[in-house]
C-alpha cells in the first residue's frame, strides 16, 4: 500500500519511534519525528500540513491533552492516536476531542498506513470545503447593499413581489437584482444559493 503526504509522528519511546519512522517512510510518506507532545507544539511551525500520528499515553502531554491544545490553536491536522489494550477508553475519549481514529499496538502495518490515509484525505476534504467557503464568501462581499436586501428575502422564502413591497421597489426591479445575484454568486437554482449563503454563515 503506498500513500503520501506529511506525518508528523510523535511518541516517547525511541523504538517505536524508529519502527513506525520507517515504515512510513517505505510507504512514501514524509515523516517528522518528535519525542513528547511538548516538543512538537515547540518545534511544529506548520500547525495545518498533514497528519498527526500520535501515542495516546505519554508523560507531560498526553495524546488528549495535544488534542485539546491544537484545538484551542485552530490546527486542521487530522490527529490518530495509537493506544496500548489498557487505553482504549483514553483513545475513546481522544476521538471525541476530533481524533478521526484510533490504532491498537502492535498492529499490522496496513492498519497505520490505511489510517493514515483517512486522515490525509480528510485533510484534503476539510481544505477543499474550507476553499469553497470562502469562495462562496467573496462572491457574498462582491454584492450590492440592494442584492443583499434581495438575497435576504430570498433566503426567507419571500416571493419578489413581496420582496418589491418590503424595500418600497417594483418587482421588476427586483427581478433584475435577483438575476444579478444569481450571476454573482455562479448559482444555478434557488435552492444551491440557499445552500450556499448557508454554508458561508
Amino acid at each position: 500500500m503506498s500513500v503520501s503526504g506529511l506525518v508528523h509522528l510523535i511518541d516517547d519511546d525511541e523504538d517505536v519511534r524508529r519502527a513506525v519512522a520507517f515504515l512510513l517512510g517505505t510507504a512514501g510518506l514524509a515523516v517528522k519525528v518528535y519525542d513528547s507532545a511538548s516538543t512538537f507544539l515547540e518545534k511544529c511551525d506548520d500547525f495545518q500540513s498533514g497528519c498527526i500520528v500520535s501515542d495516546v499515553r505519554m508523560p507531560g502531554i498526553d495524546g488528549l491533552e495535544l488534542l485539546r491544545r491544537l484545538n484551542q490553536r485552530g490546527a486542521r491536522l487530522p490527529v490518530v492516536v495509537m493506544t496500548g489494550h489498557a487505553d482504549v477508553a483514553l483513545a475513546v475519549a481522544a476521538m471525541k476531542e476530533g481524533a478521526v481514529d484510533f490504532i491498537e499496538k502492535p498492529f499490522p502495518d496496513e492498519v497505520l498506513l490505511a489510517a493514515i490515509q483517512v486522515a490525509l484525505d480528510r485533510k484534503e476534504k476539510a481544505i477543499s470545503s474550507d476553499t469553497h467557503t470562502d469562495e462562496v464568501r467573496k462572491r457574498l462581499a462582491s454584492l450590492t447593499g440592494r442584492e443583499k436586501e434581495v438575497l435576504d428575502g430570498l433566503l426567507a422564502g419571500h416571493p419578489n413581489k413581496t420582496i418589491a413591497y418590503d424595500l418600497g421597489i417594483s418587482p421588476r426591479t427586483i427581478e433584475v437584482h435577483r438575476a444579478n445575484v444569481m450571476t454573482k454568486m455562479a448559482a444555478s437554482s434557488l435552492s444551491e444559493l440557499v445552500r450556499m449563503a448557508i454554508s458561508a454563515s
